[in-house]
Parts: structure tokens; C-alpha cells; sequence
């Protein structure tokens, strides 16, 4: 069975003057439970205060936890951070060091939200609230849980909040490939950054991944994977610019399960825009079955 973390609190009333599908983690959640006893579900803990500080800023995590978000970071971050939101911020890092937990146990494990990866120090950003990828990384190595761990990150958005959060920290390295035109304007540095043009296809985007993750997974000998598996690059997504097809994305996650050989690895959700916030839904779990699926197989 295929380990799937979830959280009620996922699945939050949506903010005023918000633009963010709030409705995704909802359906992503009944798409899988349409898959049976293939699924063995489990629910996880909000983060600690004190791993939430370990990362971010204590008064921004102040700010958030009280729903006292200041205007300014409310307009990078998206939406307004009302108390439900607040809550399913601490809530979607405790489901990611969970799926981590389950990935060193099972080989694979997915959170149903999270992959974070534009949330800073001190702010919010680009949608994200928490950076639920590097407070996992942090407490997985601070609490001696691995030695090495690395970030994954295909969203077509690169990683900034993560590598900056990230940078420098012993045991700790990321990956981000992404269009190099695309949000965020000022890009952070991470271990290893592949930048793509505007409108790469499936097959030169396979072959760039598989020649630029290989060489990094060798170097750096990962005793667990944090994938962020955005399906932001498929070519209809409303804030993309690469051109993946559907079929491109599922030959990404055998990749990236092929290329991780044996690794333990955790998922996160990651991005995925447009009107239709079922068929991106189904995106998001075509990536969990496939990684479950390839995994299994490995």
C-alpha cells in the first residue's frame, strides 16, 4: 500500500480575495480515496512552535499563528492568513516530516499538500506560508533522523524560499529545475539550479533532468529524497512555461524514481494552476500513484 499523509485542516475555506484554488487539496484527497485499499492513509501533528522557529523567523511565526499578518507580507504571500489558514500552515509541515518518517520505512510515502518552497525567513510568498520542505529537512537532520538528505524540486517555479532557507545547513542540499523566466524575478542559489528557456518539450526537459540530477544525487549520496513534484510544467498550466505534456509529466516521476535508486523519498505537492481545479487535481495524484507505482518496482 501506497502511504498517503492528509490533514482535515488541507482542506480550508478559502480567504477573501483570493485567487489560489483552495478547493485542490480537497479533491485530491477524494481522487485517492477512490483508489481503495491501494492507500493507507495517515494523519499528521501540527509542527512544534520550536521546529516552526528552527527555520523561520519567531516573529513571523508569531504573525502567522496569531492570523496577524501584516499587509505587506500578505500581499507577497497571496491571501490573507486567516485563522484556518494559520492553521493548515502548521499542519502541512508536520505532513511532510510524517511522509519523510513513513519514506525511510515504506520507500515512499506522498503529502497530500506542502512543497512550500517560495515561503522565507521572515515572510510568505508566492502562495506559501510555512517553507514545509526546509523545516522538514531541518528537523530530519537536527534530529539525527538522516545524515543527508536532499530537495528535489521540479515545480516549474524555482525553489528560493527552500535553497535560501537551506543554504549552508550540514547534511542539506537542493536541486531546483525550472523555467528560467518564470516567478520568482530574483532567484536564490541552491546546490544545483537547471534553468530552462521558455517552451522546452518533454524530451529535451527529460534528457536536462536526467543529465543534471544524476551527477548531484551522485555527489551528494542522499539517505532520503524531499520531492516537491509541482505539475506546473505541463504546457496548459495557467503560470507555467515549459510544455510538458501529460504523458511527459508521468515519464518525469519514473525518472525521478528511477534516478533515486532505492533512496527513500517523500512528496509534496507542489504547484498546479489554471480554471479546472479537477483536472489539476488529477495531475497531482497521476504524480502520487506513478511515484508509488515506480517505487514499488525499483
Amino acid at each position: 500500500m501506497i502511504p498517503i499523509v492528509h490533514h482535515p485542516a488541507y482542506v480550508a475555506p478559502a480567504p477573501a480575495r483570493s485567487t489560489y484554488r483552495w478547493n485542490k487539496n480537497g479533491l485530491i484527497r477524494d481522487l485517492l480515496r477512490a483508489e481503495g485499499d491501494r492507500l493507507a492513509w495517515h494523519e499528521p501533528e501540527p509542527m512544534p512552535r520550536a521546529w516552526l522557529e528552527a527555520v523561520h523567523d519567531p516573529d513571523y511565526v508569531d504573525e502567522v499563528l496569531t492570523a496577524a499578518v501584516p499587509a505587506m507580507k500578505t500581499r507577497r504571500i497571496g491571501f490573507p492568513v486567516t485563522p484556518e489558514v494559520a492553521a493548515r500552515a502548521r499542519v502541512v509541515p508536520g505532513g511532510t516530516w510524517l511522509a519523510a518518517q513513513l519514506a525511510l520505512r515504506h520507500g515512499f510515502a506522498a503529502n497530500t499538500a506542502g512543497g512550500s518552497h517560495h515561503a522565507l525567513a521572515a515572510t510568505g510568498a508566492g502562495y506559501c506560508v510555512f517553507n514545509d520542505l526546509a523545516l522538514a529537512a531541518v528537523r530530519l537532520i537536527e534530529e539525527g533522523t538522516v545524515e543527508r538528505l536532499v530537495v528535489v524540486d521540479c515545480d516549474v517555479h524555482q525553489g528560493d524560499g527552500t535553497a535560501a532557507l537551506l543554504a549552508g545547513r550540514p547534511g542539506i542540499a537542493t536541486y531546483s529545475i525550472h523555467a528560467e523566466k518564470n516567478f520568482p524575478a530574483r532567484k536564490a542559489r541552491s546546490t544545483c539550479d537547471v534553468a530552462l528557456p521558455d517552451g522546452v518539450d518533454d524530451e529535451a526537459y527529460l534528457a536536462t533532468l536526467a543529465q543534471t540530477l544524476t551527477p548531484f544525487l551522485a555527489e551528494h549520496r542522499p539517505q532520503l529524497v524531499l520531492y516537491q513534484a509541482g505539475v506546473d510544467p505541463f504546457a496548459g498550466d495557467r503560470l507555467g512555461r515549459l510544455s510538458l505534456s501529460l504523458d511527459g509529466l508521468v515519464a518525469r516521476e519514473r525518472l525521478v524514481a528511477r534516478l533515486t535508486q532505492g533512496v527513500p523519498l517523500a512528496s509534496t505537492v507542489g504547484g498546479g494552476y489554471g480554471d479546472d481545479a479537477l483536472e489539476i487535481a488529477r495531475r497531482h495524484v497521476t504524480a502520487i500513484l506513478t511515484l508509488g507505482a515506480a517505487i514499488a518496482l525499483r
